[in-house]
């Protein structure tokens, strides 16, 4: 799986994973449907981040991942 993700992207992603998943954590159980909703967001982002690599990046062919040097 080729990386799609750059350094700051994967920061932010994993920054608001973080938030997301506090909230629903916080705050899930008093929304019966919106809670399952942002502990999946919060998953996807933190599966990004972890893994460097966005399917959505993917299909529309876009990458902030720098260039490597040769």
């Amino acid at each position: 799986m080729l990386k799609n993700l750059g350094q700051t992207d994967r920061i932010l992603r994993l920054a608001a994973g973080i938030v997301i998943a506090a909230i629903a954590w916080f705050y899930g159980a008093n929304w019966p449907i919106l809670g399952p909703v942002l502990w999946i967001v919060a998953a996807v982002l933190l599966l990004t981040a972890a893994f460097a690599t966005c399917p959505a990046y993917r299909l529309v062919g876009l990458s902030t991942c720098p260039l490597k040097k040769k």
